[in-house]
């Protein structure tokens, strides 16, 4: 391939398809790197102790869970800003646009516990119901994106919410089900932080370092508290303004005035860095800070923090006999949630919502090409492996659920493309954008 064809391809991928590209190389290195002779290198590097603090004031982990409990609150902070803003403004705002993907998400949850839990009962691994119950979005559209013209945009805005409603549900059942014992004061501290927070979105603050500051003691506080850590990024987004100081509405009248071009107004009045430096303060006071903090640590979270947490946690040894132990209850409640329990909630759902007219149908694609898009929703990779670490103590149990989690993926995302591509040569149409 060419440089151009490659900068071509990267550029038809898009940020989301990128991100799930270098999810899968950091996951071939780790399985890679743990199943060679420098294995024990790889398990040393992660449980490296790692302090931060000051005097007495002193918080140490291994660095896996610097990983796992501190990154990832990046992670989960970028899906609070994705889901406040789908509410706000997006998909999810009207009833009636959200309706066939929430259904579709709920179905797409309870297919897989349902199925994980019938394998697993009565046995110690029945605690990871969860493990098989959440899509990644990064794979399922960098799939959609190299397909092109075949998928219409349609279905990808509806895979989109549906992921997006996913991982709402996930961010509730992490904190249901997988926290810890509660502890009282951090607990009030945490409290106290996000009411503070709120105090500066509802006064209208829109500097970004007062956020940042709360968002951290929140973050330290609800570590504290026994619910899991990763939950305070959600609760950080949840208080982040939406909207700007300047209405939209008003943006152009004050930006005419800015560059002197108003009705009465002499443009050679104000000096080019003046008028530069007034359009900057005018896009700052419009733009919402929900945005910005969206579009800043979105490159962040695809391009760094997911890859690590992916390299981190996918490090499955396959030799000296642990083959035998991935052939268990919970890799096989996990890998027939995924490949089956997936698709079949995801259409089962949507078609009984539409039935039952609580939503309406598909427009602008076909059951069959929704039908496709739920294997791809059976690609559960970064979310469930986050869901492994917390919900699974066992190594031999991890090990098992992470390998059940890597198969079904792999063949989920394999049979969702093939079924869009049969799909879009049975409508005999191909999308012009």
């Amino acid at each position: 391939m060419t440089r151009r064809g490659l900068v071509d391809t990267l550029r038809q991928l898009g940020p989301g398809g990128i991100g799930g590209l270098l999810l899968l190389i950091a996951t071939a290195v780790a399985i890679a790197w743990a199943n060679s002779s420098f294995g024990s290198v790889y398990e040393s590097i992660l449980g490296t102790p790692f302090s931060v603090g000051l005097g007495r004031w002193v918080l140490s982990k291994p660095l896996l869970l610097w990983i796992n409990d501190g990154l990832m609150a990046l992670f989960f902070l970028l899906v609070g800003l994705e889901i406040k803003r789908e509410l706000l403004d997006g998909t999810l705002s009207s009833p009636r646009r959200a309706a066939l993907p929430a259904f579709a998400a709920l179905g797409g949850m309870v297919g897989p516990a349902l199925i994980y839990l019938v394998l697993t009962a009565g046995t110690e691994g029945a605690r990871g119901w969860a493990i098989p119950a959440a899509t990644d979005i990064a794979f399922a559209l960098g799939i959609l994106a190299l397909l092109g013209r075949r998928v219409p945009i349609e279905l990808k805005v509806f895979l989109t919410a549906l992921a997006v409603i996913d991982d709402l549900g996930a961010v509730l059942i992490i904190a249901l089900f997988y926290s810890g014992e509660l502890a009282t004061g951090p607990l009030l501290a945490a409290a106290a932080a996000l009411a503070g927070l709120i105090g500066l979105s509802r006064g209208k603050v829109l500097h970004p370092l007062p956020y940042a500051l709360l968002g951290a003691l929140l973050w330290l506080f609800v570590l504290k508290s026994g619910v899991h850590a990763t939950v305070a990024g959600v609760l950080l987004a949840m208080t982040i303004p939406a909207r700007g100081l300047v209405s939209p509405e008003s943006f152009e009248l004050f930006g005419r005035r800015a560059f002197g071009l108003a009705e009465h107004e002499d443009p050679d009045e104000f000096a080019p860095a003046t008028r530069v430096h007034s359009m900057r303060e005018l896009c700052n006071r419009t733009e919402p800070m929900l945005l910005r903090w969206e579009h800043a640590l979105q490159p962040w979270v695809l391009f760094g923090v997911m890859p690590v947490f992916a390299f981190a946690n996918a490090g499955v040894v396959l030799g000296g006999g642990a083959e035998g132990s991935l052939i268990t209850p919970v890799s096989a409640g996990v890998f027939f949630g995924l490949l089956l329990g997936k698709p079949l909630g995801v259409t089962l759902f949507s078609w009984i919502a539409v039935r039952a007219g609580l939503a309406a149908p598909p427009e602008g694609f076909s059951w069959r090409q929704l039908h496709a898009a739920g294997w791809l929703a059976g690609i559960g990779f970064t979310m469930s492996l986050f869901v492994t670490s917390l919900a699974v103590d066992d190594p031999a149990l991890a090990l098992a659920a992470k390998g059940g989690l890597l198969a079904a993926s792999a063949l989920a995302g394999v049979i969702g493309s093939v079924l869009l591509v049969l799909a879009a040569r049975q409508n005999g149409t191909v999308v012009d954008r």
